[in-house]
């Protein structure tokens, strides 16, 4: 007799998100439902490649195709079991728009943008990918 298998999540998460520049040096931000003012990103799915996860987020998220740039680092959630990788990419195409996951999507300059993301760590994640002499970091929190 067969018995059904049931889903059991992963242990572990792991995301990828990306800090998009623009060649006016401005940062390309999403306001999420939950989280306000962030930086593009997502859960990595089985199969798919952190790259390829960052890459495909930034689109369904923004509408805007990217080139990936450079792997920045890591944050760790310890206690969630959440790994965020980060990567600094340039647009390539698109058109800012918005989706179920994103209310707004628009580029900022970098100031500004810093003042916008309020939400846990994540503009001390933006300030870690903009200086590169902390390139790879690995962050524990």
């Amino acid at each position: 007799m067969m018995t059904q298998q049931t889903y059991t999540p992963p242990k572990h998460i792991v995301s990828a998100a990306t800090i998009v520049i623009n060649e006016n040096r401005e940062i390309l931000l999403i306001k999420g439902p939950r989280r306000g003012w962030e930086m593009p990103g997502g859960q990595v799915e089985e199969g798919e490649s952190l790259k390829d996860a960052a890459i495909r987020e930034t689109k369904e998220e923004t509408g805007i195709d990217i080139e990936l740039l450079a792997f920045c680092g890591v944050f760790q959630n310890v206690k969630r079991s959440i790994c965020n990788t980060l990567f600094l990419a340039k647009p390539v195409g698109g058109v800012p728009t918005t989706s179920s996951e994103s209310l707004e999507v628009a580029f900022f300059p970098i100031d500004e943008a810093l003042n916008m993301v309020t939400h846990s760590n994540f503009r001390e994640r933006i300030e870690y990918c903009l200086d590169e002499s902390q390139h790879p970091f690995f962050v524990e929190f």
